[in-house]
């Protein structure tokens, strides 16, 4: 037997940044490894520069996604004010205050930069997912402390981007099975549907994928109890946080049974 830890993620929009060009800014249709990592670590509180951290998280951990509803698709005409590097050298900032005020000030000396950047961002609204994770080595953080973590986070969590918050609760909690799809059957979420009723909002529609996929890291160390259809190669490996680089990792795919409730 295993232990996995589970929890759901669920929000009126979201974002999983996938390979970005130019000003396109996509989303994929469910979250990637560095995104859940990335939650994990605002939850326990750890920091953007703590590199030793960030990389335990990426060793010590397997992932699977269970999409029960990939939500609706969104694009949006984003505009935003950014000032330059050579703007905030003589202004460093703080706070997004600062960076404005940094920008006003290059302005007056540079009246043809307007500062303005240009983008499409893709968003996924109403879309329901539940993650899993298992130990692939011993680990500084527990499964059950990374549950307390998040559902008690130390950071704000988010989707994907800040202005994507959460929805509802994560109801983070551990598990112990064989397989994966076992795990998954020992779930103890409050279902979405009853959830919404629980606070009066039972008639807010929601769309329903007529089918379940399961992605999960290709890992020796764990069974899925289902058969692969197909494998991805992703890359959202996490290789340096403090460069923004990653690696490539395989991703397997299945179809699974849809849940009553």
């Amino acid at each position: 037997m295993k232990h996995f830890l589970l929890f759901q993620l669920y929000g009126a929009m979201s974002a999983w940044g996938d390979i970005a060009v130019g000003e396109e800014r996509p989303s994929a249709i469910h979250p990637g490894r560095s995104a859940i990592l990335g939650l994990l670590a605002a939850a326990v509180g750890i920091r953007r520069d703590e590199e030793d951290k960030h990389l335990a998280l990426e060793h010590g951990y397997g992932m699977a996604v269970r999409m029960e509803s990939s939500g609706t698709f969104l694009k949006d005409y984003h505009t935003t004010q950014v000032a330059p590097q050579v703007a905030l050298k003589k202004h460093p900032a703080v706070t997004r205050r600062d960076e404005l005020m940094a920008l006003s000030s290059y302005q007056k000396q540079n009246q043809k930069i307007s500062g303005t950047i240009l983008s499409n961002r893709a968003y996924r609204c109403d879309a329901l997912y539940q993650i899993v994770l298992w130990e692939r080595q011993e680990t500084s953080f527990p499964l059950a402390f990374l549950a307390d973590r998040l559902n008690y986070p130390r950071f704000v969590l988010y989707l994907g981007r800040k202005s994507c918050p959460l929805s509802l609760p994560l109801q983070a909690h551990v598990v112990e099975a064989e397989t994966l799809v076992e795990a998954y059957d020992q779930t103890k979420f409050i279902s979405l549907k009853s959830f919404l009723k629980q606070i009066g909002a039972h008639k807010v529609g929601l769309s329903s994928d007529q089918t379940i996929s399961l992605f999960w890291d290709e890992d020796e160390g764990v069974a899925s109890g289902v058969q692969a259809r197909e494998t991805f190669i992703r890359r959202d490996k996490i290789f340096s946080r403090s460069r923004w680089q990653f690696e490539e990792r395989r991703e397997c795919h299945a179809v699974c049974q849809q849940q009553e409730g």
